[in-house]
């Protein structure tokens, strides 16, 4: 099979590892970065992409929401004719979202909760199909710097001050390190580390701290039924041991005690840091598990080969 993706550019972005994903399964896969043809070329991004995409004679287009900016016209004709889906990894469901969703017709969205509403937004098939693993960047350090050695660690934006108890509770009983954008203006008793950690640098990270933490923005995220975080796929990829909060029917992800493990509220999260610094080799156990659950059956390969039978994730009945 020929497939175009079509999104942002750039070595860490999801686009990326849906064109490796691709070429693992054996298809031949070209990105076109939207993004970049739109900053550099202005008015001529939208027929550069799409005689990009056309010259490729593509049997799929797989759209990300950076594909907007290609406007309507362009967008119409690429999925004439030709199989199409939008793949979406966002929390919000802004306007341009759901209009994207509306001409490409097929649709499939990270977080669980988002398919009625797309549904209801009129996008004729809509499927959950969560982020996953990428082996080609998601590997563990083989090192870690001493700076990034600690008992835990939290990476992720700070704008939110709901996960403010989490950390807290957690810098209690450990030596905390916290790391990302947005950390500036936060209280002074927060263990801020640093600032944003990518790639080989976030491997480091996860590699020097004996547990990596999850930490939801918002209390949505807490009712949200299985809601997987792409900082937990990071983490197990990595190699991490990854301590993250329990939301309804994440156990269809990974296994609590035998993956990672899963707290409830900032003191189990606490109790939990506790319990697992105690016990190393416990800990190790269930990072090297997790890591090889999750290569063997959360791979972008995994996904992509549910995006190509026309499948979103298989989950229990819900009851």
């Amino acid at each position: 099979m020929r497939i175009v993706v079509l999104g942002a550019g750039g070595a860490r972005k999801t686009e990326a590892s849906i064109v490796r994903a691709a070429r693992s399964l054996g298809h031949d896969c070209r990105l076109v970065n939207v993004v970049g043809w739109s900053r550099y070329a202005g008015p001529w991004s939208g027929p550069i992409a799409r005689y990009l995409t056309e010259a490729f004679e593509p049997d799929l287009l797989i759209f990300t929401r950076h594909a907007i900016e290609l406007g309507e016209p362009v967008i119409r004709r690429l999925v004439q004719r030709r199989r199409a889906a939008f793949w979406y990894f966002d929390l919000e469901l802004r306007e341009k979202v759901l209009q994207l969703g509306q001409l490409v017709r097929t649709m499939y969205v990270t977080y669980f909760g988002q398919v009625e509403a797309c549904r209801a937004a009129g996008i004729e098939q809509v499927q959950f199909l969560p982020q996953g693993v990428d082996p080609g960047r998601d590997m563990p350090a083989a090192t870690a710097p001493q700076q990034y050695r600690c008992d835990a660690s939290f990476v992720g934006s700070g704008q939110s001050s709901y996960r403010y108890d989490v950390l807290r509770a957690v810098a209690a009983v450990s030596q905390l390190q916290i790391r990302g954008p947005g950390w500036q203006d936060a209280p002074s008793d927060l263990p801020i580390a640093g600032g944003p950690v990518h790639g080989k640098r976030l491997a480091q990270v996860i590699r020097g701290a004996a547990i990596s933490l999850g930490a939801s923005s918002y209390p949505g995220q807490d009712t949200e039924r299985f809601s997987a975080s792409n900082r937990m796929w990071t983490i197990l990829g990595c190699g991490g041991f990854y301590l993250g909060r329990y939301v309804s029917g994440i156990e269809s992800f990974a296994a609590d005690g035998r993956h990672c493990a899963w707290y409830r509220s900032p003191a189990e999260a606490a109790e939990l840091t506790r319990h697992y610094l105690d016990h190393p080799a416990e800990r190790e156990r269930i990072a090297n598990a997790g890591r090889a659950h999750a290569l063997a059956h959360h791979s972008y390969a995994d996904r992509l080969g549910l995006l190509l039978a026309g499948k979103g994730y298989p989950l229990p009945t819900i009851l």
